[in-house]
Formats: structure tokens, C-alpha cells, sequence
């Protein structure tokens, strides 16, 4: 029997509204404003710029609603993981009877365990490497295959095939079931990414997951499953919660895709674009050969124009060969005659120079004869004049040629005079 009962006092009966109200305001007045330390889990935020989360630690739990205006003054963006220290008013949520605090402030108090085994990785996996941009490979615009590791019960997995039927639905793809999420997640990632780069004809592999908390994608912060995806001879896109949500997977994948569904966007080219690319090409290419047929048909045409009909060509050349036989006809018989009046011409002077010639002659040779006698140095002799020489027959024409003594010859018409000069006087 309680204690109540044992009293006689009958306990009051509670509206449920009221008795929220009334622990609300219990609440109030025993804690607020209140202080506590957590580490945040399943950070959201809704469309209306307010803020919901989960504050915890290694003893419970509190479900946190942070307000538009006071999340406009974080000076850091809150992620899962981390350790913080929030100043808020503790109450009840009426509509569900929930016990939640309302966030006035919050300040980054450290690092959650979580987050901070991630940035050990992280940092871990970047000195090696592992996340260098020119380690990582580019994209086939056109796979010829598309492999997904995911869970088979995954909503990630019903978005991937909508949009992947949607946009290439000419590509196969290939599965490989795997846990998304818990302690055995890590391995069956690694083993399936290993079965679909082993298979043929796969050119891409996303890696992809829904949304959650931290702990809700662990698994894709595992460092075998880092090796795995940077070792893997297929190029990988991850796709894993959303877009704020960031894993180590993210950083060694080839590429990374804010969620699942633009992971399956971002593998290959719509079937719409190359059909639309391939139409325009062909209409290029239509509009390419009509312009060399055109071209062709016109110079055809001026071919035709120039050439005609054959048959006016082959008249207008037997005329123009006819007139050339004509001119050439007439040349010949007029060269002909020319040569012909030219040869009498000749016969008649030939036949006159023959009967003239022996006349002609006899008289130019008395001539000559009278000539050649007028030349005669006797005759000059005859006349009185001598031809004066030295002993060797050398012809004395001036008297700087001779000498007081010397002896020369003097020829006359009828003989030889020898000489001796006295004394060379000049005139």
C-alpha cells in the first residue's frame, strides 16, 4: 500500500499536457539555465536554419534543439563527434513528452573520442599520400560497365538503380552486396570492392551510403577499406550520407559525390546528352555533305555550260581546221610562184653574165696591167730618182739614219752606185 493510500489521500489525476507542463516547469525552476558537456551525434539541419542534434556521452543521452537565430552565432560549424559545451534551458517537448534542451550558446569544448580517432587517420593516410589528387584517376566518359557496393536493403541502393535506369540505362550494372554499417562493415566493403575490380568490362565502382550519424558511418573510416579503395585498379566514386557528411572514404576515392544518388550522376554520360550529342553531329555532318554536293553540282554545271553539246564542238573544230588548210594551201602555192619567178630571175641574169664574161674580163685585166706597170719602181728610176741603201740592202730614208764615213748604195735605173758619206747635212 503506498504511502498516499495509507493516509486516505486519493493522488491526482494528471492531463498529460498538464503534467508535461508541470514537469517543464519543475525543470525550470530546479536547473535553468543550465550548462552541460557532450559529444555531439546525428547533427542536422532543417530548412528553416534550425539545428537538431544529440548531445552524449559514455552515461546517456539528450536530444538538443538549437534555433535559427542562435545557430546564426557559431563561429564554427558543428559535425558529429565533437566534444562541446552548451548553454541552454532544459525543458519538455510537450507534443511528444520528450525531455530536450533548448541550445542558447554552444563552444567547441575538444575533440569527441570519435572524431578524434578520424583526424588520426586522416592525418595518418595524408602524410602517406593516400589522398594526393595525382594519384587519382580520371573517368571513362563511357564505362562499359558500372559495379555498386552497398547493402541490399539500403535506400542508397533504390536511388543508385532509379537514377542510374534513368540516365544510362544502356550500361550494365553489377552488385556487390555489402554491410553499410556496424563492426563487420569494414571487411565485407573491402571484399566487395575486390570482387567487382576482379570482373570484366567495369570501368567505374561507387561506393555509396545513406545518411547518418558518425557512428552510423564508421565503417567508411576504416583503414584497410582506405588501402583498398587507393590499391583498387578501377576508378571509385563515393557516395556516402550526405553532403556535409565527410569519411575517409571520401578522400581516397578517385572522385567524391555529395550523396548517393549524384554518385550515379557523376559516373558516366547521360544516354539523353550522347543521343542529343549524336543527332547533332549527324545534322552536322547532313548539312556538310549537302554543302559538297551543292559545290560539286555547281561546278558541274559550269563545266557543262562551258563544254556544250559535243557535237557543235567537233563542227566548230572541222571549220577552224578547214580554214587552216585553205591558208595553208594558198601559202604553199604562193611560196611557189615567188620561188619560181625568182629562180628565172635568176636563169636570165646567169644566162647574160654567161655571154658577158669573157669581154668583161679581158678588159678588166688590161687594166689591171696598165695599173700594176704605173707601179713599177723602175719607171720612178727612169725619171731621174735613185734608191738609196746601206751595204745590208736596208732602205736610207732620213739623213739621222747615216753617219760621216759610212758606205751605202745608190741604185739607178740602169745599175748600182757605191757611196761613202762625207758629212750628213740636214735641210
Amino acid at each position: 500500500m503506498s504511502t498516499t493510500e495509507s493516509l486516505g489521500l486519493t493522488p491526482r489525476i494528471w492531463a498529460v499536457g498538464a503534467l508535461c507542463r508541470a514537469v517543464a516547469d519543475a525543470l525550470e525552476a530546479r536547473f535553468n539555465p543550465i550548462a552541460v558537456r557532450g559529444e555531439i551525434s546525428g547533427f542536422t539541419r532543417a530548412a528553416s536554419g534550425h539545428c537538431y542534434f544529440t548531445l552524449k556521452d559514455a552515461g546517456g543521452q539528450l536530444r538538443c534543439a538549437m534555433f535559427k537565430r542562435a545557430a546564426q552565432m557559431l563561429d564554427f560549424r558543428p559535425a558529429d563527434g565533437e566534444l562541446v559545451e552548451i548553454r541552454g534551458r532544459l525543458g519538455v517537448y510537450e507534443p511528444r513528452g520528450e525531455l530536450q534542451l533548448i541550445v542558447e550558446n554552444m563552444r567547441r569544448a575538444g575533440q569527441g573520442a570519435w572524431f578524434e580517432q578520424f583526424l588520426q587517420l586522416k592525418a595518418k593516410l595524408e602524410a602517406e599520400g593516400l589522398f594526393d589528387a595525382e594519384r587519382k584517376r580520371p573517368l571513362k566518359t563511357m564505362p562499359r560497365g558500372i559495379g555498386v557496393v552497398t547493402s541490399l536493403g539500403a535506400a542508397a541502393l533504390h536511388d543508385v538503380a532509379t537514377a542510374l535506369q534513368r540516365r544510362v540505362p544502356h550500361i550494365p550494372v553489377v552488385l556487390a552486396p555489402s554491410l553499410v554499417q556496424g563492426p563487420d562493415a569494414p571487411p565485407t566493403l573491402v571484399q566487395a570492392l575486390q570482387q567487382l575490380s576482379q570482373q570484366p568490362n567495369i570501368d567505374v565502382i561507387l561506393l555509396v551510403r545513406g545518411g547518418g550519424s558518425m557512428e552510423d558511418l564508421w565503417a567508411f573510416n576504416d583503414e584497410n577499406l582506405a588501402r583498398a579503395i587507393v590499391d583498387s585498379p578501377v576508378p571509385i566514386i563515393s557516395g556516402v550520407g550526405h553532403e556535409t557528411d565527410f569519411t575517409i572514404a571520401d578522400f581516397c576515392a578517385d572522385l567524391r559525390a555529395p550523396t548517393p544518388t549524384a554518385a550515379a550522376e557523376m559516373c558516366a554520360v547521360p544516354q539523353a546528352e550522347l543521343l542529343s550529342n549524336l543527332q547533332l553531329w549527324g545534322g552536322a555532318l547532313q548539312t556538310l555533305v549537302h554543302r559538297h554536293l551543292d559545290t560539286h553540282e555547281q561546278r558541274l554545271d559550269r563545266a557543262q555550260a562551258r563544254l556544250g553539246r559535243p557535237s557543235e564542238g567537233l563542227n566548230t573544230e572541222k571549220m577552224q581546221l578547214l580554214r587552216l588548210q585553205q591558208r595553208l594551201t594558198q601559202a604553199v602555192q604562193t611560196r611557189a610562184q615567188r620561188c619560181h619567178n625568182e629562180l628565172a630571175t635568176l636563169a636570165s641574169g646567169l644566162a647574160r653574165g654567161v655571154q658577158q664574161t669573157p669581154a668583161t674580163a679581158r678588159e678588166r685585166l688590161h687594166r689591171a696591167a696598165l695599173r700594176l706597170e704605173l707601179l713599177d719602181p723602175k719607171l720612178v728610176l727612169q725619171r731621174g730618182f735613185a734608191w738609196l741603201s746601206d751595204i745590208d740592202g736596208q732602205a736610207i730614208t732620213s739623213v739621222a739614219q747615216t753617219t760621216e764615213g759610212q758606205a751605202l748604195q745608190a741604185t739607178l735605173a740602169d745599175g748600182v752606185v757605191e757611196l761613202r758619206v762625207a758629212a750628213p747635212t740636214r735641210i
